[in-house]
C-alpha cells in the first residue's frame, strides 16, 4: 500500500504500473506487437536521380556521367561508388546532390567539428548511418547528420523515447566519422543490446529485471529499423535496451556499420 500511495511504480505513456510484475505482463503485449510488425519506410522516389543531379549541378559532364554509368553496369557497382572510384566527384558534392534529392540542406564544413554529448544509443546511429551534430536542451530539438538517407522510423523513435524532436541534414561518409568519434555518451545512460532473436516473453522478463536494476519510474517503447528500443528511466540513470528482432526490414540496406564494443553490453 506505500508503493500505491506514494505512487511508486512505472509509468508508460498514461498507463501507470504499481509493481515490476504489472510491468512486465504490459510489456510482454507490447513488445508481441512492436516484434510482430515490421517498419515500412515510405519509398523515397526523387525526381532526378543522383547522375542527373550532379549533371545539373554543374559537377559532371555529359561524357563523364554517360562513361560512369557503363562502369556502373559493367562492374555491377553503385553509381556513387564508381563516381569516387574513377575520382570524377567528391564526398562534398555526392552530399550535396543526395541532399538536393532529399529537400534537406547539407550542412556546411564551418558547422563541423562540435562535440556534442547524446544519449541516443549508437547501436542506432550506426545503423541508420546518422550522428547528432548539434542540441538544444531548451528547444528539445537537435539537427541530425545523414549520409545516404533520411531514416524516418529513427526521428520518429526518437520523438517517442526521447521528446526531442530531430532536424535531419546531409554529410559525408568522412564527416560521419569524425564526428562519431567526437560523440561523448552522457553519463547516466547505458545501452544493451540483444543480437539473438528472443521472444516477446523473454523480451518482457529482460527488460523487468533492468527495470528493478535501475528503479525504474518510466519506460519507453519504440521500433527503429530492425530494433526494438526499450528506454527505462530511474531516479540516478537510464538504460537503452535493445533487441534485434527477427522480421526485421533489410530491403535496401546496402551499407553497414560495426558498432564498437567497448561502447555497448552485448548479452546473447
Amino acid at each position: 500500500m506505500r508503493s500505491i500511495q506514494s505512487r511508486v511504480g512505472i509509468t508508460v505513456g498514461q498507463l501507470w504500473f504499481c509493481s515490476v510484475d504489472c510491468f512486465a505482463t504490459a510489456a510482454r503485449k507490447r513488445f508481441s506487437l512492436l516484434s510482430g510488425g515490421s517498419v515500412v519506410e515510405m519509398p523515397h522516389q526523387p525526381r532526378l536521380s543522383i547522375g542527373l543531379v550532379m549533371l545539373s549541378k554543374g559537377y559532371l559532364t555529359d561524357d563523364q556521367l554517360r562513361y560512369a554509368m557503363a562502369q556502373s553496369q559493367l562492374h555491377g557497382e553503385e553509381l556513387e561508388v564508381v563516381l569516387i572510384r574513377l575520382g570524377l566527384a567528391t564526398e562534398r558534392q555526392l552530399a550535396a546532390a543526395r541532399a538536393a534529392q532529399w529537400g534537406y540542406p547539407i550542412l556546411g564544413q564551418d558547422r563541423m567539428g562540435q562535440p556534442v554529448e547524446s544519449d541516443i544509443p549508437p547501436a542506432l546511429l550506426h545503423a541508420c548511418s546518422a550522428v547528432p551534430l548539434h542540441c538544444s536542451v531548451a528547444a528539445k530539438r537537435f539537427l541530425l547528420g545523414f549520409v545516404y538517407r533520411v531514416d524516418h522510423s529513427l526521428l520518429n523513435s526518437l520523438e517517442l523515447v526521447t521528446g526531442y524532436r530531430a532536424e535531419p541534414c546531409f554529410i559525408t561518409p568522412t564527416e560521419f566519422r569524425a564526428q562519431m568519434e567526437r560523440l561523448t555518451t552522457v553519463p547516466d545512460c547505458e545501452e544493451v543490446v540483444f543480437e539473438d532473436a528472443n521472444s516477446p516473453v523473454q523480451m518482457a522478463n529482460m527488460v523487468a529485471g533492468f527495470a528493478v536494476e535501475v528503479a525504474a519510474r518510466e519506460a519507453n517503447f519504440a521500433h527503429c529499423r530492425d530494433f526494438v528500443w526499450t528506454r527505462l528511466s530511474g531516479k540516478r540513470r537510464k538504460i537503452d535496451v535493445l533487441f534485434r528482432v527477427k522480421n526485421a526490414v533489410e530491403a535496401g540496406r546496402k551499407r553497414n556499420f560495426l558498432v564498437p564494443e567497448e561502447s555497448i553490453r552485448y548479452f546473447g
